[in-house]
């Protein structure tokens, strides 16, 4: 035999030997999924919007797969450290995660180095909900809108402090600043609970959230809400006005909540959650107590249209996060 004949066979060998070393355990593990509890990871603290919805979820996810969903919240590093612990898993359908968009779509235009790659970081199962948000401030600030927050804050330099858990909002944030000479700054987002309380405790007197946050404390009188971030006209208080109606001419805040799995996760299982998911999701009941009441917009779709949605918000963040200015940290 010709010796590029021995190499073609050694090669055709080598393909055929690694073949039947290749795991079949993926085909095998869909089709009995899921036959242990599966881990859900959030990037916010226990307490928080997120965490709560994701509760409410895997409830419903249990009854219907027959396991336990395990709610693990891994907070911190604007929303890094849970999306990278969620991207290392193993892709076996027993870890997933629910994460905003933040680290998949802001991130990388204010940090000089990520721990992960957002393009390739995660599988998206499917989009969850979209926020309401809206800016609030402690009503012991005695302000009820947004030109005379900026007042107040110019009267008291260097005193006035904010807190959000979205790239959005800061950016809303720092182009009030730059343009319209406010006087405030940032203190590092922890988790939804503690940010609530550091605003009804007036150490941190200004919040940018979704509404379903504060919406017990706005009703009973301790914040003030001043703006709806995303211009969508709340139900629950139809008078605050919209981003546009305030003369910002910056792109409104886009948030949501997705639930994704690590990267190589088979797509048999990637179709079982998506398809569970959507069948609780699409309940009016469900939907009437776990998003509509706290100010949660449905948006639902497949893994293929949240992923084409996710390059599109990742160009536009760029475009946002270079017109406010913004200085990679």
């Amino acid at each position: 035999m010709r010796p590029e004949s021995l190499l073609r066979f050694a090669v055709l060998h080598a393909l055929f030997a690694a073949t039947l070393l290749l795991p079949v355990a993926p085909a095998t593990h869909a089709q009995d999924y899921p036959n242990r509890p599966i881990r859900v990871l959030t990037t916010t603290s226990a307490g928080g919007l997120s965490d709560v919805f994701m509760r409410a979820l895997g409830d419903e996810l249990g009854k219907r797969m027959a396991t336990t969903f395990v709610i693990e919240n891994r907070p911190g590093g604007m929303q890094n450290v849970g999306t990278r612990a969620c991207s290392e898993a193993p892709p076996d359908g027993y870890t997933i995660c629910i994460i905003n968009a933040d680290p998949l779509v802001y991130n990388q235009w204010l940090l000089k180095s990520m721990p992960f790659n957002p393009d390739t970081a995660l599988q998206p199962i499917v989009n969850l909900y979209h926020l309401i948000h809206m800016l609030v401030v402690s009503a012991e600030l005695k302000v009820k809108n947004v030109d005379e927050l900026i007042a107040l804050s110019k009267m008291k330099s260097g005193t006035l402090s904010y807190v959000t858990p979205g790239a959005p909002m800061v950016l809303y944030m720092e182009t009030l600043k730059k343009e319209r000479g406010a006087d405030w700054v940032r203190v590092p987002f922890r988790g939804g609970g503690e940010a609530v309380t550091a605003i009804l405790s007036g150490s941190t007197p200004i919040g940018l959230f979704g509404e379903g946050n504060v919406i017990g404390q706005i009703r009973s009188g301790a914040m003030t809400p001043l703006v709806m971030m995303n211009n969508l006209r709340s139900p629950n208080f139809p008078q605050v006005p919209l981003l546009e109606e305030t003369g910002y001419s910056g792109a409104p805040s886009r948030g949501w909540y997705g639930l994704f799995a690590p990267p190589g996760t088979p797509r048999s299982i990637v179709d079982r959650l998506h398809k569970e998911v959507s069948a609780i999701v699409s309940r009016p009941d469900f939907t009437a107590k776990h998003l509509t009441a706290r100010s949660l917009v449905p948006a639902l779709n497949t893994p293929e249209q949240f992923a084409a949605d996710i390059v599109r918000d990742r160009a536009q963040a760029k475009l946002v996060v270079e017109a406010a200015g913004m200085t990679l940290q």
